[in-house]
């Protein structure tokens, strides 16, 4: 299977995205985007004891460090992130020094951030290692830190200047986490591909069983789709905001069950259902539009309902500290039909509150 690279256009500060097996090692991918000397890796402890020996070996000829954060959701708060700024600090890394972020969805938010912030911004590289971060968070520049009472409420826009996805990195992902994966994978096709659904509903099984050429496939238009919707809305003030199908209902579930305890493509899916139910009850979609949706999470190993203990009400408080919200009013991402989504800022209370009723205690 050959590595292929797209791109995202973004004018002056265009970069690749790198997709193939084995190509992390690869020390030219890295070459022309690390600014100076100084290279600081940013990963955690789980990924550390996989990756991190190689990559320091592939980065030999330039002046290597790193810092190794705990593991989880958990721990994407200000106090472990500082940790960052401790190890770039006491090794005297300078403006031109470069991060790269080694690991999921969570080091590279942290790592992208701490670039945003460090010395008012220094280059950073992304190599994710899960499905999620693959075809999602690595790509756009959205970077950020959770708060107990919100998810990514601090944060940057701070595009990468590479990412360098390795396919094979996949083959150590947990089952959970591959499932997670899909979940984002089959938002590209609900929001803006409907040809692009068939196919990994007639490849789900392949995808689960790790069929590198259609995992391949998937990773590489989910990210044709994302880079497409960043080049022509980096800062979303438009319709980038239609890559959070499902992600306020989400963002609720995780903070109100504590982060790490749902991983973020699981809380997606059950949002995502929750907003085909919205989207039929308002008139968009068919009842076999919505069951069809709730099949393909089932058959991707992903959860459809929230946890017990969340009822109706603290989901529709949690909702109400998102970022989509402006000016009082709640911003939902909905979907006119399979293959298109909208936005919609005029969801009646009692219709979203039958939703939320519908799938809470």
């Amino acid at each position: 299977m050959m590595a292929k690279t797209l791109k995202v256009e973004l004018g002056t500060r265009d970069y690749p995205i790198h997709i193939g097996p084995g190509i992390f090692t690869d020390a030219e991918l890295y070459r022309p985007h690390i600014a100076g000397a100084q290279v600081m890796i940013v990963t955690n402890e789980t990924i550390a004891p996989l990756y991190l020996k190689r990559l320091r070996q592939t980065l030999s000829t330039f002046d290597v460090r790193e810092v190794v954060l705990p593991d989880g959701e958990r721990y994407k708060t200000l106090e472990v992130w500082n940790r960052i700024f401790d190890a770039l600090l006491n090794a005297r890394f300078a403006r031109d020094c470069t991060l790269v972020a080694l690991g999921g969805g969570v080091v590279g938010d942290m790592a992208g951030f701490a670039a945003a912030c460090y010395q008012r911004g220094v280059a950073f590289i992304q190599v994710p290692t899960t499905l999620l971060a693959q075809v999602d968070s690595s790509v756009g520049g959205k970077t950020g830190l959770n708060h107990p009472a919100g998810k990514n409420m601090i944060g940057a826009f701070h595009q990468p200047r590479a990412v360098i996805a390795d396919t094979d990195t996949l083959e150590t992902l947990p089952q959970r986490e591959l499932s997670a994966g899909l979940a984002e994978v089959l938002k590209y096709g609900f929001i803006r591909d409907s040809a692009f659904l068939d196919w990994l509903e007639s490849h789900m099984a392949e995808l689960l069983a790790r069929d590198p050429d259609a995992l391949a496939h998937a990773i590489e238009r989910s990210c044709e789709i994302k880079a497409h919707i960043v080049a022509e809305d980096e800062f979303e003030s438009g319709h980038r905001a239609l890559l959070n199908l499902g992600h306020t209902f989400g963002h609720a579930i995780e903070a109100g069950a504590g982060y790490g305890t749902w991983l973020h493509g699981e809380a997606v899916a059950v949002g995502t259902c929750m907003a085909a139910d919205l989207s039929r009850r308002i008139g968009w979609l068919s009842e076999a539009d919505v069951r069809r949706i709730h099949h393909l999470m089932v058959c991707a190993g992903l959860p459809t309902q929230p946890p017990s203990q969340l009822s109706p009400e603290r989901l529709l408080e949690l909702m109400a500290v998102d970022k989509k919200v402006i000016g009082g009013q709640m911003r939902l991402v909905l979907l006119k039909m399979l293959g298109e989504a909208a936005i919609n800022s005029d969801v009646q209370r009692d219709d979203l509150l039958a939703t939320l009723s519908t799938h809470a205690s």
